[in-house]
């Protein structure tokens, strides 16, 4: 079942978190949607620009619809994850989003302002709920790549007046954590000093933290066994991190690294134990089985364990 951002985040803030998990293959929407309704957990199903090119906006619906028929107990929201005006409104009018962010972050505050207020105006109009982005993360994914001297944290000064001249939903803010595998590489962590003077500017009000995998050290070793060549000193976010985080407003937690992580080791694996198999299905339902143990873990991780029902009432 569908449910609003705003429902999601009324319910959550302060509480739990929701985690929102990019997704690109059939694999990736089949094994959230399961993992959500055995834990009976709320998630965001989010979609890219570039995972909507590499299979069609068309195809990307109809394998979460087809996969919230197989699982009709489980509660979630599509969002469209860091897009622009485009994307944005191509989103909006298909009246099967019920977000969208529009990632302006890297123009200056003005400008970010101007092109963020002329999607929440679209966004509104047919009830779709709008992220917006303020700072600037450095890091690699998908189309997105920012070097760690671009990158800047979020003003809390500025947190105020943006929401209030915007009028976006939510907003995510950049304290420390960065796009894709290689996180904290000065091993500064979360800046919680930030994180907690943005809260008291703007009590209440959804915060999203992109860049929210933890890159678990373990499977990067396993991937470089299995004839990987990955960074190992890539790190992510604690998990120490992450569950502080949630008293400080954080209600959303993007996640992408860890699952196509997850998918590199179980292949690489896969093919080096088994040489002489080539079917995609043999990898592919390992993969459904470790995404789902994976998800179900940060369903308890993030507190959403059991919180679908709140929204069954």
């Amino acid at each position: 079942m569908t449910v609003t951002s705003k429902d999601l985040f009324n319910k959550c803030y302060g509480r739990y978190a929701i985690p929102a998990v990019n997704v690109f293959t059939m694999e990736q929407v089949l094994g959230l949607f399961k993992a959500g309704a055995q834990a009976n957990a709320p998630f965001l199903v989010q979609l890219t620009p570039v995972a909507r090119n590499y299979a069609s906006p068309m195809m990307m619906m109809a394998m979460i619809n087809a996969a919230a028929k197989i699982y009709p107990k489980a509660i979630y929201c599509v969002h469209l994850d860091h897009g622009n005006e485009a994307h944005a409104f191509d989103a909006i009018k298909s009246n099967q989003y019920q977000s969208v962010m529009i990632d302006a972050s890297h123009d200056d505050f003005e400008n970010n302002i101007k092109r963020t207020s002329e999607v929440v105006k679209a966004a509104h109009k047919s009830g779709v709920f709008v992220e917006a982005e303020l700072g600037v993360l450095s890091g690699v994914e998908d189309d997105i790549s920012i070097d760690e001297k671009d990158s800047k944290y979020t003003n809390p000064s500025e947190v105020a007046e943006f929401v209030a001249r915007t009028k976006c939903d939510s907003i995510a803010v950049a304290v420390g954590t960065s796009h894709g595998a290689y996180k904290f590489s000065g091993g500064q962590g979360i800046q919680f000093d930030i994180l907690k003077e943005i809260q008291e500017r703007i009590p209440n009000f959804p915060i999203v933290l992109h860049g929210g995998s933890s890159v678990n050290d373990a499977e990067i070793k396993r991937i470089n066994t299995a004839g990987g060549q990955l960074n190992q000193n890539a790190a992510g976010v604690s998990q120490e991190e992450i569950v502080k985080a949630i008293k400080y407003g954080i209600c959303k937690i993007n996640i992408a690294t860890d699952t196509r992580l997850l998918w590199t080791r179980v292949h690489r694996e896969f093919f080096r134990d088994s040489p002489e198999l080539f079917d995609p299905i043999n990898p592919g339902k390992t993969y459904i089985e470790e995404y789902v143990k994976f998800m179900q873990q940060k369903f308890d991780l993030l507190g959403a364990t059991g919180k679908a029902i709140e929204f069954n009432q």
